[in-house]
């Protein structure tokens, strides 16, 4: 009898079996502790005053948000040698991220792009190397939009750290700086040619070849300068949807304690302990924004409400799911 391939051995685990199920009974938990302290005649008093027009404005920034993204990832695909299609991208990256909705962590999103992307260009000869290029193009992508979140969180460190600590802002700073730095580095290294030479040498040793193009689009000089602020600035974008939920909701938070905590909350929803990040989004965000005096109860309600703002952004990649089902 033949040994089971990675892929089974993976669908037999135990984690692949009930994770699931152990990340759904997770967020239900961490659901059910940020509703224990809850002010129910708070929520029931907002309710009523609830304001459409923000929420119609959070959804707009979360679509021009996803549609950048969507761009830019197109973008370094093509310069891996897929198709230009800006508009299958983006496409894809709704239907991706809708995926994401009902699953821990990107993962899940992130590999149906990649594949998707495979798929569309698939040719008998060096097929496992495209689908490895495909998903180093998605890793790009993600490298870039964690750059833009951890920037966007040293500068929240830097204006309004204080509240966390006086060495916060100093902190902040010096992070602002040594990530600001070490993109230059990094795109330096890539103009240099003895450098290109290791990284191709590198990259053909983990079969993903053709990888130069597309690494030059998203980290080389000087297309880093302009990838930084799109990265910061599509996060931003989200930062404003999620304030423009609490505007919803009759809640005044400064921006500083918006800039601290969603961002560390970006990266926090990377540990796959909850499904899409419910419970913890919640539970996390009360808890941070309290320090700025925020009322705990209408952060919830905030956040319940952005969470659904999310899924509904991304409602369009639904026919794209259903169309390749």
């Amino acid at each position: 009898m033949s040994e089971a391939s990675p892929t089974e051995k993976v669908k037999n685990s135990f984690w692949s079996r009930y994770g699931l199920y152990i990340r759904l009974l997770i967020s239900v938990v961490l659901l059910t502790s940020a509703f224990q302290s809850i002010d129910w005649l708070k929520i029931k008093n907002a309710l009523p005053s609830i304001d459409i027009t923000w929420i119609l404005l959070s959804l707009t920034m979360l679509w021009i948000s996803n549609a950048i993204s969507g761009t830019r990832w197109g973008n370094i695909m093509y310069h891996a040698g897929f198709q230009k299609n800006t508009i299958a991208y983006i496409r894809l990256y709704f239907a991706g991220g809708l995926i994401n909705q009902g699953l821990p962590t990107t993962l899940g999103g992130d590999s149906y792009r990649a594949i998707s992307s495979f798929k569309q260009l698939q040719t008998p000869e060096n097929t496992p190397q495209l689908l490895s290029l495909s998903f180093f193009g998605v890793l790009l992508d993600r490298s870039l939009g964690f750059a833009g979140n951890s920037i966007l969180g040293a500068i929240g460190l830097t204006l309004g750290g204080a509240v966390l600590g006086t060495w916060v802002p100093h902190l902040g700073l010096f992070l602002l700086i040594s990530m600001l730095c070490g993109a230059l580095l990094i795109a330096t290294l890539l103009w240099v040619p003895k450098t290109q030479e290791i990284y191709l040498k590198l990259m053909k040793g983990l079969k993903v070849n053709h990888a130069l193009k597309p690494t030059l689009t998203a980290w080389g000089f000087p297309n880093i300068w302009w990838q930084i602020v799109l990265a910061t600035a599509i996060h931003f974008l989200t930062l404003a949807a999620f304030w423009a939920c609490m505007k919803a909701c009759q809640v005044e938070a400064p921006i500083e304690s918006l800039l601290i905590s969603i961002p560390a909350i970006g990266l926090l929803m990377l540990v796959p302990i909850s499904i899409s990040g419910w419970g913890l989004r919640e539970t996390s965000l009360a808890s941070m924004l309290a320090l700025w005096g925020v009322d705990p109860s209408l952060v919830i309600l905030s956040s319940l409400l952005y969470g659904l703002t999310i899924l509904i952004t991304f409602l369009p990649g639904l026919p794209r799911i259903i169309q390749k089902s």
